[in-house]
Formats: structure tokens, sequence, C-alpha cells
């Protein structure tokens, strides 16, 4: 088998690494890759948002499958364009995009199929938002709602701030044009986890768990970023729990793609507040997320491709998904100043000096001379498994020691 996949992030990384180590699995293409991917795949110098390339690229090389790793193309409609060409592509379409695309379009899904979430409403005019921002208590929630790279959620503490912020998305287009609309949530006391699942038309089948900590600094403090660093298992996950969300939020879900004609084959994120009156859906995303599928895939004991395929041909269903017992941790390195203003362009040290078993997933580098340099925010993740997540982090923490680049900033607890 033959594989393309797109993108050049962590979460493609994993992916490939996954892919890589798969028997049936013959070449693998990465567009447009790192140089950590590069490792395990033949990185092809062309955009995750090249459509036309990409195309191209897939009959070229009679690529079987083509797997869409971030957002926005699939926003843009890859897949669509992919099927009409006669080519195999794992990733849902435009129109099921939009569930991410467009945090309206997703929070309307959510109340019209009865999924419990929090309350809200959407606007297009700033003066309107602003007159009502006071309804909705404080804290309070502010999303822009278009892709916003993970940082389009904002949460002021009073008044003041959320004048602020509403100016800041809607006048002074800190998002672009993703702030044109936004979407005004009530806040939501609990505690913060995700799920990750496969979905074909029939069949919703979630992997296991995933905490991922958002904010820059320890104790959750700090901006909000894409994620500096997650562990799987989530620690608060119980077999009433996982029945709970599956029942009232997964199936709930799948049966709203259907009702609605939603053509949802994929992977959905469900981003989740587990709340004292259990658990709330935040948003959904509509790939894998990053750094969860690190952690997550890291454990996968079932061939990837093998679930991809089931996936495209409908077959989910048929296809027993195993997972290691071990647990697994992967702490993201960044960029100081991320996730506002960094250089790039830091040469990074160390990492030929790691142990065996520690995998480094290359989220934002690049080689410039012979040497492997910062050209992200979050640079790279560093990744481990043992029997629980205090060995495994205390194993990664351990080489985290022996990496070094100008300015690289991570959080000290992330297994904490």
């Amino acid at each position: 088998m033959k594989i393309l996949v797109v993108g050049g992030g962590g979460r493609e990384h994993a992916i490939c690494w996954k892919l890589s180590n798969e028997k049936d699995v013959e070449k693998i293409y990465c567009a447009p890759g790192n140089p950590g991917i590069a490792k395990v795949a033949e990185c092809v110098n062309i955009g995750d948002s090249d459509i036309a390339e990409l195309v191209k690229f897939a009959k070229e090389k009679e690529i079987d499958i083509t797997v869409v790793g971030p957002e926005v193309p699939l926003v843009m409609g890859l897949t669509d364009v992919f099927e009409e060409e006669g080519l195999k592509v794992f990733g849902p379409n435009k129109k099921c995009a939009q569930l991410e695309g467009s945090k309206a379009f997703s929070k309307d899904f959510m109340i019209r199929h009865g999924l419990p979430t929090a309350k809200y409403k959407e606007y297009t005019d700033l003066d309107k938002a602003i007159a009502d921002i006071d309804d909705f208590g404080y804290p309070v929630v502010i999303k822009a709602d278009g892709l916003a790279a993970g940082k389009g959620v904002v949460i002021p503490e009073n008044r003041e701030d959320a004048i602020k912020t509403l100016k800041e998305m809607m006048s002074d287009k800190k998002f672009g044009d993703a702030g044109e609309k936004i979407v005004i949530e009530e806040f939501l006391n609990g505690i913060e986890t995700s799920i990750l699942a496969f979905v074909d038309h029939e069949t919703i089948v979630p992997m296991v768990s995933a905490k991922d900590h958002k904010k820059v600094n320890n104790g959750e403090t700090g901006l909000n970023t894409g994620g500096m660093g997650t562990f799987s298992p989530s620690e608060i996950y119980t077999d009433e729990l996982a029945k709970n969300i599956k029942e009232n939020v997964l199936d709930k879900t799948l049966k709203g793609f259907q009702e609605d004609g939603l053509d949802f084959k994929g992977i959905l994120f469900v981003g989740l507040m587990i709340t004292e009156d259990g658990p709330k859906v935040l948003e959904y995303n509509v790939r894998f997320g990053d750094p969860e599928t690190q952690s997550v895939l890291f454990r996968l004991e079932t061939d990837l491709n093998k679930i991809i395929s089931a996936v495209i041909d409908n077959k989910l269903k048929d296809i027993d998904i195993t997972y290691s017992d071990e647990q697994a941790i992967c702490v993201m390195l960044t960029s100081g100043g991320y996730p506002e203003s960094y250089e790039k362009g830091k040469v990074i040290t160390g990492l030929d000096d790691l142990d065996d078993d520690i995998v480094v997933f290359h989220s934002g580098t690049k080689l410039v001379d012979g040497k492997i340099v910062t050209n992200g925010g979050r640079v790279i993740g560093i990744t481990a498994k043992a029997k629980n997540v205090k060995e495994a982090g205390e194993k990664v923490y351990e080489n985290i020691k022996k990496i070094n680049f100008e300015g690289m900033h991570y959080r000290t607890d992330i297994w904490k």
C-alpha cells in the first residue's frame, strides 16, 4: 500500500510513524512533511492546501489512500475534490468539516440534536455583542467562528476584558476573517478532556482517552495554546463516564450526522467539559487532535492502515481495535514567546543523545545547513510510554534535560 499523508506537524509525524511500523504499508509520502517525518517517509514539497498539486501527485504516484492531517484543507474541500477524481481519501468532506470550520454551525448542530453543551448566542455586530455580554455572567467564553489555529477561544474574567476581546476579534481582526462572526457562551466549570473517535456512516468507535494541557504555563496559567502536552489515558476516565459519553455524546452525534445527511467518514475529535451535570460538548474538530494524537497513536496496537481502509469502505464495525495497556505522555517543547511572537531558526541540540525508547515528534522544525532548527511555536513533542503516566513522565523529563535551543520553554507538570 502506498499512502500520502497531508500536513507537516507533530500530528502528521505521529501518523507517519505509526504507518511506517505496519507491514502492509510499502511507501509513505508526506506533503510537505518536516525533518522528523523525513526519517519515516519521503517528504514532498507541496503545501497542505495546494489541492490541485496534491491530486496531481496522488495520480502520478498511484497513491492508494491519502490521509489528511490538518483542518484547513478539509474545510477547503480537499476530500470532495479527491473523491471527484476517483481517489481514496481519509477525512470528512467540506460540508462535514464545517463542524470545525464554523463554531456557529457546530453549536447549532449540537442544540438541534440534543447534545449537552453550553448556552450560546452568535453575533456579527460588535455593538450588539457588547450590549449582551453581561447576560452570560463571568468568566465568559468568546470564540471566533472560523479557524484560528487553535487560538480563537478567549475566556475573559470581567466585563472590561470581555469588551476588549470582542473588539480585538471583530474590529481589529486579530484572527482575520475568523472573527467576522463570533460565538459567546456561558462558562462551564469542570474538568476539560477530549475523546477521539473513528467514524463511518454506521459506526462511531472512541479511541482511548487523552488529557491535553492548553495553557502555556504550569498550573494551567497563561494564554491558551494549541496544546503543551498530553497523556493517555486521561485520569478522570471511568467505565461509567465512558458509557455516559458514548450514549449522550458520541451516539447522539452519529445519529445527528445520519439525520442531517452528513456523509461523515474520518476522525471526530470531541472537546468535553466534565461538569457536575455530566459531560458537555465544548467543540468538535474533524481530524486527529494535536498533540493528543502523539499519545493515543503511541498506544494503538491495531494497524492504522486497516482502520483507515475500513472507514473508507464503511466497514468500521468489522474491525477490532486494540491498545497497549501501557500509558503514554507527550511533552511539547515550544519557542520562547509562544503563543504570541517568537523567533525561528534556533539550532536544536541533543536529539541524538536521547534514550532508545523515546520518540521525538517534530511539530515546527526545519533543516538548515545540515542542522535541525526551530520553525514554529510548538517545536517538538517528547514522547514515551511506561506502565503508568508517572513513570513515562519521569522518563520524558529526564531526556528533555539533554535537549536545548535558545528560548526553549515547556511545562513541567503535564502528568502531575
